[in-house]
């Protein structure tokens, strides 16, 4: 059963590296004028996590439940800086970290947006 277990596993761990390594050539062609990648993905993204670490307390449209209010218009209450301040260490219910580094940056930027 562990040799079972084991190959699944390395196998596994070689098709997410396959899948995810590589194609930096093509990433340097396509933005070669030093534009970002487009927004639209970033976001799209973003809000994937949002709604993966978010949506089970604060709903699943971000519209809040119970305790814990409403992300789907915080821009017009919080600014970006106090966005990124909750994402980084947390308060009241909210725990510190679920999102971090660039990700937690973006996010912020995204529900800055968010009006």
């Amino acid at each position: 059963m562990k040799k079972k277990w084991l190959a699944t596993f390395v196998f596994g761990s070689a098709l997410f590296l396959v899948a995810c390594g590589g194609g930096d050539k093509e990433d340097n062609n396509d933005n070669a004028n030093n534009e970002s990648p487009s927004n639209e993905t970033t976001q799209v993204e973003i809000e994937k996590v949002a709604q993966q670490k978010c949506g089970t307390c604060h709903g699943g449209n971000l519209q809040g439940m119970g305790n814990y209010p409403a992300l789907n218009d915080v821009g017009s209450r919080l600014s970006q800086d106090e966005i990124l301040d909750i994402i980084e260490n947390g308060k009241n219910n909210m725990p510190a970290g679920l999102v971090k580094g660039e990700e937690a940056e973006a996010m912020a930027k995204w529900l800055a947006e968010q009006k």
